[in-house]
């Protein structure tokens, strides 16, 4: 399980990305009402699982930011992107800096950011009924009209555990 859950300030993060430069959580949430991190390990089967959903959710809401967080090296962390198809900004914390500092114990978590910095969900592994709140969240909070997650032809279990 994770340390940090719903309520808490979320340490405001800033790595260099995979894309170029650094990205900051604090400047993500000045232009948006919430940002999502999603820490992850190349080698985790429950990651490789997850990733294609997570580039739904960065399609259907390109404004929002949605940020992997990687705690590999550039190399094999390019190599996964390339594989499952990851277009989102992909942030390097090869020396586990903020994954110590939000606590975490598993991968993937992923976690919700408020405008205010606030922690709104906090997921662990895959849970099918997260990814779709955060799915509708998303869609209410840019006024969007809401996008399937998932379709018939996904073979979905409502949890995987990392």
């Amino acid at each position: 399980m994770v340390a940090l859950m719903p309520g808490i300030t979320a340490p405001d993060v800033s790595l260099r990305s995979l894309q170029g430069g650094p990205l900051s959580l604090s400047s993500a949430l000045s232009s948006s009402p919430v940002a999502i991190l999603i820490f992850f390990k190349v080698g985790c089967p429950v990651c490789q699982f997850i990733f294609p959903y997570l580039e739904r959710l960065h399609k259907a809401y390109p404004n929002v930011p949605l940020w992997g967080v990687s705690q590999d090296d550039d190399a094999a962390t390019t190599n996964f992107t390339r594989t499952y198809g990851s277009t989102f900004p992909v942030l390097l914390d090869e020396r586990l800096n903020f994954t110590t500092h939000y606590g975490l114990t598993n991968v993937p978590t992923v976690f919700v950011v408020g405008k205010n910095g606030q922690l709104k969900l906090t997921s662990v592994g895959f849970v099918k009924a997260d990814l779709e709140q955060i799915n509708e969240q998303l869609a209410t909070l840019t006024g969007t009209p809401l996008k399937p997650l998932f379709t018939e032809s996904d073979d979905v279990p409502a949890v995987r555990p990392g």
